[in-house]
């Protein structure tokens, strides 16, 4: 390698490590809003507000008011959040919106549009859910469910099933309320639907999307140990190795120096990803005792391995 091109590769070093550690300015920059579009018009209440990410941007600052900035009599939200979209129900009326880039030492410039909602039918309107998310796990029987206003509705019915709504007759739950939110306890292990209208008198509005979710009380099953066999004696580094699970998530790992109580050090009990772990430390004739559990998404843990030991050469 010439000196030349040692000294361009030295630079680029340079220049990469001091980007970790010195922020771009985000001055002057703004981002490319893509949804709702410029001067849009509709009839549809529920609104996702979508813009282009920006490199140097960590996080980014929306508001929305009724009807504009320069006379503002509604503010409908004012949030930094990290991603790109944001969902909201909204009345009829003129709105405008705006969204600026920011990282931890600056901000860019907001890009604003503005786009009209106009009165329709609740029958052409669809409620939006927010709570449990898509693909929510967990081992709580009690669950809220959570959906945004939707203009219009008098009241809401939530629906709650696990055969898919095939039978409306059959449903776990088909409830109406007047409230934003309802709890319900879930009856028994299993995969849910849920979904959401709004109703008015005679009219309805289109259900929601369906999300799903997974009641799981069901722990997983006792892990065993593999290696090192139980009462060997081992020089370092010790690759300790266990059984794994498909439902299990991560795996909890117990390691005690000289009895089965006193910890190794601070680290432990420790939680990993996968089926092993390499134990680097200790002196000469330390006793050790180790043993493993496997917890699962929706946060169920499994019956502890028996202990095994170890000396350590």
């Amino acid at each position: 390698m010439n000196k030349t091109l040692a000294v361009l590769v030295v630079l680029l070093f340079l220049f990469a490590g001091c980007r970790e550690f010195i922020e771009p300015s985000l001055g002057g920059k703004r981002v490319t809003l893509l949804g709702p579009g410029d001067k849009a018009e509709s009839i549809n209440y529920d609104q996702t507000f979508w813009w282009e990410t920006h490199d140097d941007a960590l996080k980014y600052r929306l508001q929305i008011v009724s009807p504009k900035f320069d006379s503002v009599t509604k503010f409908i939200a004012d949030t930094l959040m990290t991603g790109n979209k944001f969902l909201a129900s909204l009345d009829p009326g003129k709105y405008e919106w705006r969204v600026r880039p920011e990282n931890g030492s600056s901000k860019g410039d907001y890009t604003t549009r503005s786009f009209i909602i106009y009165a329709s039918s609740i029958k052409e309107q669809s409620v939006q859910v927010t709570l449990p998310g898509a693909g929510f796990i967990t081992n709580a029987a009690s669950q809220r469910f959570e959906w945004l206003k939707l203009f219009g509705a008098q009241s809401y019915r939530l629906q709650i099933d696990n055969n898919n709504f095939s039978d409306e007759n059959k449903l776990v739950l088909n409830t109406l309320t007047t409230n934003l939110n309802f709890t319900q306890v879930i009856p028994s292990d299993g995969s849910y639907q849920w979904r959401v209208r709004a109703e008015a008198g005679a009219d309805n509005s289109k259900w929601s999307v369906v999300r799903t979710f997974i009641y799981d009380i069901t722990p997983p099953a006792k892990v065993v140990l593999s290696a090192p066999e139980n009462n060997q004696s081992v020089s370092k580094p010790v690759k300790l190795v266990w059984n794994t699970f498909a439902d299990a998530d991560k795996y909890e790992l117990k390691v005690c120096r000289g009895d089965t109580s006193t910890l190794f050090n601070s680290n432990f009990p420790m939680t990993l990803s996968a089926g092993t772990y390499t134990l680097n430390e200790g002196e000469s004739a330390t006793k050790v005792f180790w043993k493993v559990r496997a917890i699962d998404k929706a946060g169920n843990k499994g019956a502890y391995s028996d202990f095994f030991s170890f000396t350590i050469q």
